[in-house]
């Protein structure tokens, strides 16, 4: 006799940990100092030596950018707190209305440690975890410093806890019908010339050294649109074009009315381009007059979008001549982006299996 039975596994030991990249505790120097030392001591955010970038970071960044990053903290600070922790948050508390396994949310740099997440996953009796990096598309800055801590404190530990890592999800359906919702919702309203995709700049030696085809990479844009290209996997630069196309695709958005362009780079090694300010300051003295900007490269708006693109980015397009600058906001905690994390969530922790006897 062949039976069919179905066993429904426990729910308790499945754990969702939700990172973000961080944020300062307070918008003050001492505290800005401290968050900016974590973050560009990272080896996959500064790639350079562990002597060079002591230097680098703390022997002149953190002596004078700390005060300047503070004021810009302060002008887009909450009284809730850190924007990008109110809206994490926010975007959890909607996710685990949603599933019925734990949601715990950490971040990649300050107080809110991975560690912690862990931790809290732990402590309520869950030994698979899936890890749920909020960044669309992969970067060795982003998605795989989150994987690659992951794996040390697992290792330290946490050695009982299976983990199951996360892929770039850039190119999901859902993804992309979310992020034209959100867009197309203020385009409806708006009388545009030209849309911006600001992404973040990343070096360019990011990109080669993300490149597992061990040099395929140009570096000249044409092969970000190369189809089947095994080192599109770990493309952070074909990503968010791929992104921009499919969006475009999405909204009907006819050619010259949108481009790519990378935001916030640091340093004088070459990043990737065009650059955000200066498409902004061209393009104003071209004489475009509406232009609205959109950043998915960020799920959250924070300090890259509030003050970067918001502020700095309108005063540069105001500057020379432009009259409408409109920002259009990230994801944030949109009912349909964290039905796409949902999704994922589900994919991964089926609540039942058959198992043929």
């Amino acid at each position: 006799m062949h039976c069919i039975f179905t066993f429904e596994k426990e729910k308790r030991m499945k754990g969702i940990l939700l990172v973000n990249l961080g944020s300062p505790d307070s918008p003050q120097p001492k505290d800005v100092k401290k968050y900016l030392g974590e973050f560009l001591m990272d080896e996959r955010v500064i790639d350079l030596s562990l002597l060079a970038r002591t230097l680098l970071v703390k022997g002149i960044i953190l002596n004078t950018r700390p005060k300047q990053s503070a004021k810009a903290y302060q002008k887009i600070w909450w009284d809730e707190g850190s924007p990008l922790i109110v809206l994490s948050e926010r975007l959890q508390e909607k996710v685990q209305e949603k599933v019925e396994y734990p949601v715990a949310l950490a971040m990649r740099y300050g107080s809110m440690t991975i560690k912690k997440g862990l931790q809290e996953l732990v402590d309520k009796g869950c030994t698979e975890i899936k890890t749920v990096p909020l960044y669309p598309q992969f970067a060795m800055a982003t998605t795989e410093t989150i994987d690659v801590k992951v794996d040390e404190l697992v290792a330290k530990h946490f050695p009982q806890v299976k983990i199951t890592q996360t892929p770039a999800f850039y190119k999901r359906q859902d993804y992309i019908d979310a992020l034209s919702a959100s867009i197309r919702e203020v385009l409806k309203e708006l009388d545009y010339e030209h849309i911006l995709f600001s992404y973040h700049g990343v070096p360019e030696r990011h990109i080669r050294k993300s490149d597992i085809t061990n040099g395929n990479c140009k570096m000249n844009g044409k092969c970000c649109f190369k189809k089947g290209s095994e080192q599109h996997e770990f493309c952070y630069r074909h990503q968010c074009e791929i992104t921009t196309v499919n969006v475009a695709k999405k909204l009907g958005l006819k050619n010259g009315t949108y481009s790519t362009t990378f935001q916030s780079r640091l340093g004088f090694d070459p990043w990737l381009k065009p650059y955000t300010d200066r498409t902004i300051e061209r393009m104003g003295k071209a004489g475009t007059k509406k232009m609205a900007i959109v950043t998915p490269a960020f799920v959250s708006d924070c300090l890259e979008t509030l003050e970067e693109i918001a502020m700095e980015g309108e005063e540069i397009f105001y500057e020379v001549g432009g009259k409408e600058f409109t920002v259009i906001p990230c994801l944030n905690e949109r009912e349909d982006f964290a039905q796409v994390l949902t999704n994922m969530i589900e994919e991964w922790a089926k609540p039942s299996e058959t198992v043929s006897v």
